[in-house]
This record gives structure tokens, sequence and C-alpha cells, in this order.
């Protein structure tokens, strides 16, 4: 039985990377710079969307006067329906995400929680409900990132691969995947198909070091998983790049097919590149979702 000093010092432990990860995710939602998010369709908000001709059902208290005063017709002032919505995220937690070619490089791990805390410090901000695969429900409001904050900054200690679980998405909302997809891609293709199949529209994140792409070895070298249970030792390492960006592209082509199938979006991110690329873009592809 743990007892109540042991049971401190590992919740102690769990916490310490907390203020730093806060801290990371809110400069880096700060660097987007976003607006509130509009639904690009008409209903209650605050927002101008479009102007429209007035129809006989509109009354006169709905008529812009100032710009029907420029035509021979009325025209309606319409603002964007903003009703909070459900976005999920599952953030690949993996031994295989510690992964570092370089140690001036953030590993994948520390990179895929920064961007989902500081898309859901954007979310979050525009009102809109966020939720943590497999076990954290979509809520809306800022009491929210602590919990999203402390399920990030875990790890699976004995997984080498992480897969997405397949626990159902809310009809109709969204959802963002974050790992590098390097695990079964039988489970990728289930858990993203199943979402689908509930009206899910999303993302898919990779997140891959630069050295996973370039396979820079050569010469005698021992390649270990993150979890040391798979192990390949090899005198000619050079031999073996071809085959493996072969693998990579394979894996990269199911992954653009899923996406083109499924009607979600897909996006390589490389850890040495700037992180407010990622947000940016996952920022844009959420909004634009909305209207597809």
């Amino acid at each position: 039985m743990t007892t109540p000093a042991a049971l401190r010092t590992q919740a102690e432990a769990l916490a310490a990377p907390l203020p730093a990860l806060l801290a990371q995710a809110e400069q880096l939602a700060a660097s987007v710079l976003p607006g509130a998010h509009g639904r690009r369709r008409a209903g209650t908000g605050d927002e101008f969307w479009q102007y429209r001709q007035a129809t006989s059902s509109d009354g006169g208290a709905r008529i812009d006067w100032r710009r029907s005063g420029r035509a021979d017709v009325h025209f309606v002032r319409e603002t964007e329906w903003q009703a909070a919505q459900a976005v999920t995220l599952w953030v690949d937690r993996s031994q295989a995400m510690g992964f570092s070619g370089d140690k001036s490089r953030q590993p994948k791990a520390a990179r895929a929680q920064v961007l989902g805390l500081a898309l859901s410090v954007l979310l979050l901000r525009s009102g809109e409900r966020v939720g943590l695969l497999p076990d954290l429900p979509p809520r809306s409001g800022r009491a929210q990132l602590d919990p999203l904050a402390l399920a990030l900054s875990e790890i699976d200690s004995e997984t080498d691969y992480g897969t997405p679980p397949l626990s159902p998405l809310p009809s109709h909302s969204q959802a963002v995947f974050l790992s590098d997809f390097l695990g079964d891609p039988g489970a990728v293709q289930d858990a993203v198909g199943r979402a689908a199949d509930r009206g899910v529209k999303g993302a898919l994140v990779q997140v891959l070091d630069p050295a996973e792409e370039e396979f820079p070895y050569q010469g005698r070298s021992i390649f270990e998983s993150m979890a040391g249970a798979l192990r390949h030792e090899t005198l000619r390492a050079n031999d073996l790049q071809s085959r493996y960006r072969a693998r990579l592209a394979e894996r990269k082509d199911m992954l653009a097919g899923l996406a083109r199938v499924t009607g979600w979006q897909v996006l390589t991110h490389h850890t040495d590149q700037p992180a407010a690329n990622a947000l940016m873009w996952l920022w844009q592809e959420l909004d634009a979702g909305r209207g597809r």
C-alpha cells in the first residue's frame, strides 16, 4: 500500500513540469493571435458575417439602413453562428515519442504536448469545449487546462508505439490526433474511420524528428526502440537507408489516403520547425472544417 508521504512525492514529481508546460503553451498560443471562432453561417453571434438582400419576412428592425441607403434595395446585416464546438485531442504518449536525434531539439513528445495544450488554450478562449482521449471528456472554461496539462505530461512507460483509442467521439464534433504514427497503421485507420462514421472531422499531425526523415546513419549501428522491446544491429546502416525511406513514404501515403477517404486533413511536422507553424495550420484547418 502506498504511504501518504510516497503518494505526495509522486504527485509533486508529476506536477513539477506543469507550470513550464502551461507557460510554453500560453506563449505559443499568443503567437497565433486568434479571433473568436466563427461558424461561417448565419446565426446568433457578435461577429459580422455578410449582408444579404432583405425579404418580406424581415422586419424593419433587421434592416441595415446605412448599407441600404447606398442601393435601391434593402439589406440585412447577418452575424456568424458561434455555438460551442467539441474538440477532442489524442496526443501520443508512448515511449517512441521520447525520441530526439539531437540534444538541441525537443523530443517528439514535448512538441506534441505543447502543440496540443496551446491549441486547447486557443479553443477554450473561444468558448469551445476541449477533451483528451481516452478519458477526459470535452469541457469548456479555463479550469479545463489543468487536467489537460496533467494528462498530457504523463508518459506510457510500457508501450513502444501509440495508437488512438477507439473511444467514441461526440457526433459531428472535431478531433486532432498528434503522433509519429509509426505504430500499427490498422489501428489508426480503424480509429479515424470510426470517428468519420460519426460525422467527426479532424486533423492528423505526424510529428517526426529530422533524423527519422533523413536516416543519417552509416557503418556499424545498433537500433533499439525507446522501450527496449525491439533491437537490430547492422554493420552497414547506410544499406538500410533506401528501404527505410521507402517504408516511411508508404506510411505517409497511408495517412494521406486515410485523410482523403474520411475528409480529414494531414500535416507532417518536424521538431526543428517552428511550433507556431503547426499551430496556425491546426487553427485554420479546424476553422475551415466547420464549413466542410
